[in-house]
């Protein structure tokens, strides 16, 4: 397939120069992409709207699409996968479900529902192949909050672990199912935005809860953090702004080095709203949303836009180098970064 090679930065401040090759992998699905776990350079899973969830068991050379039975018309904004066999997807809106395959997508088991007309699950997360949890937007203030213990076969409820409730307005976005971020033994962190931006922080697997402001842009329905990224315990960043205004960069990208408690302002931002991030190195990150991609290479400090392509998730395969992005109609790109 026709390598698209979009942009080649020099920074010469650092003295050196970084290609970023964005090649298209496939498209043409009627599916806006927002959910994406890339479980080594082999295997990857995308998931999405109009009950569309992709395979792929071969770097993303072939992709199988699949849609399952009696759940065509669900959003998945999440997916969290273990092997070629075994994925967890979670859909927003109500009902809310969240569903299990353990035969590479063949069939799935219903492990959750929740008829409320008032759920919106955002994310998920999972720390090992059998503790998860999942959160979404608030029901009476109270955040939505499911644990598992058993890789997904069944969540309980744990709602009630976090006392403190929500502020008037506050919610979370389900933009690409990265809100949400585990590490280490029981750490979780989730965004929230909208009226006001808060993280909340665990570190014994959901069952106490920290809140630290975000003093990201915040204030409207549209605004907030919309995707997060920890290297580490301590060091990381979040992206958003306000996806009505994709172009606007007024406070849309902020770091921390002391795991979520305060954050600052890189020197040069991203370009505009992002609705998704990732850590490629320690010093090498990838921002994508709605009005373009941007590429840092020192740490977060300082943005360089390499395309107006408008994506809605990236990530980094867990266990080796291959980094995908996702979008609408179905749309996959691997990117490959050559340093000179």
């Amino acid at each position: 397939m026709k390598r698209l090679i979009y942009c080649l930065l020099f920074f010469p401040l650092f003295g050196f120069a970084q290609t970023y090759d964005l090649i298209p992998l496939t498209s043409g699905a009627n599916t806006s992409l927002r959910g994406m776990s890339i479980v080594s350079d082999q295997v990857a899973w995308v998931s999405g709207s109009n009950g569309h969830i992709g395979k792929t068991t071969d770097g993303g050379k072939t992709w199988d699409w699949i849609k399952p039975a009696g759940y065509e018309k669900l959003d998945f904004r999440d997916i969290e996968a273990f092997d070629a066999d075994k994925a967890v997807a979670v859909n927003a809106g109500s009902p809310a479900y969240i569903l299990m395959t353990i035969d590479g997508g063949k069939t799935w088991k219903e492990s959750y529902k929740n008829l409320d007309t008032a759920i919106f699950l955002d994310g998920m997360d999972f720390w090992n192949d059998q503790r998860g949890i999942v959160f979404g937007d608030p029901i009476n203030n109270k955040m939505q909050l499911l644990r598992t213990i058993d890789g997904g076969a069944s969540w309980n409820d744990i709602s009630d672990n976090l006392q403190a409730k929500m502020g008037v307005g506050e919610a979370a976005f389900a933009a690409s199912g990265s809100t949400i971020q585990t590490k280490g033994n029981g750490k979780v962190w989730i965004a929230t935005g909208g009226k006001v931006s808060n993280i909340y922080y665990s570190s014994n697997f959901g069952s106490t809860w920290q809140i630290f402001e975000c003093p990201i842009l915040q204030g409207e329905s549209s605004t907030g953090p919309f995707s997060m990224s920890f290297f580490d315990e301590d060091k990381g960043v979040v992206v958003g702004g306000n996806y009505l205004k994709d172009k606007e960069n007024e406070n849309n990208v902020l770091l921390t080095n002391n795991g979520g408690k305060t954050w600052t302002k890189p020197a040069k931002p991203v370009d505009g709203y992002r609705s998704g991030v990732t850590y490629i190195s320690e010093k090498t990150l990838i921002a994508a949303g709605t009005s373009g991609i941007d590429v840092s290479s020192d740490g977060g400090k300082y943005w360089y836009n390499i395309s107006g392509m408008n994506l809605n998730v990236v990530q980094k395969s867990k266990k080796g180098d291959l980094i995908l992005l996702a979008g609408n109609k179905g749309q996959i790109y691997q990117l490959v970064i050559t340093a000179k």
